[in-house]
């Protein structure tokens, strides 16, 4: 394997330990040296590839961010009407990757760094940015922009509002069932706007 590759390698497994650590201790109790351990490296490599507990989990919600994209193109790739990109950007949001509990702990803690933290808050507003315009994209194939815009915060509301509301149960639905949950609630919010009603 070549530097490159092996350095990239190496970056990878601290990412994915991070995600763990975080999923385990919790935000506040991750150290480098836990995440070091996880990734089954030495602190001082781990030091010398991120420089920083800051710069690492800046790098691990990037790699969050990044992994979403992935998934969003994947699924709005074969989806050609208004209903099928929305489809597309539920189930994408509710995917098993994405709902899955260690994913759920990182994207939780990093909601909660955004408050304090410029580099997170920056990440996050991405997110939902991309969010927003990924289901404003589908709603003005069916209406005009001005009420597309509207229909589409409220729409990434019902999203991260129910993903949050969920992540916090312990009981919560499955992937496939949280989708179907907020597909309905998007619909209706939808179709309503359409009857004029």
């Amino acid at each position: 394997m070549t530097r490159t590759g092996v350095q990239s390698k190496r970056r990878g497994q601290l990412i994915a330990a991070t995600i763990e650590a975080i999923h385990e201790n919790g935000f506040c109790d991750v150290t480098v040296g836990k995440i070091a351990r996880g990734a089954g490296v030495s602190y001082g490599l781990a030091h010398h590839y991120f420089g920083s507990k800051d710069q690492l989990l800046t790098a691990t919600m990037r790699h969050l961010l990044t992994t979403l994209g992935e998934e969003f193109r994947v699924q709005l790739a074969t989806a050609t009407t208004s209903e099928e990109r929305v489809r597309a950007v539920v189930r994408t949001s509710f995917s098993p990757l994405q709902f899955q509990p260690v994913t759920i702990s990182a994207w939780l803690a990093f909601y909660m760094q955004a408050h304090t933290g410029p580099r997170s808050r920056a990440l996050l507003r991405i997110y939902a940015s991309r969010l927003r315009s990924n289901l404003c994209h589908a709603l003005t194939m069916k209406m005009q922009r001005e009420k597309a815009v509207t229909l589409a915060e409220a729409a990434a509301g019902i999203i991260d509002g129910l993903w949050i509301r969920w992540a916090l149960n312990d009981n919560r639905p499955s992937p496939e069932e949280a989708a179907d949950y907020a597909e309905f609630a998007i619909k209706r919010l939808v179709n309503g706007e359409c009857d004029g009603r």
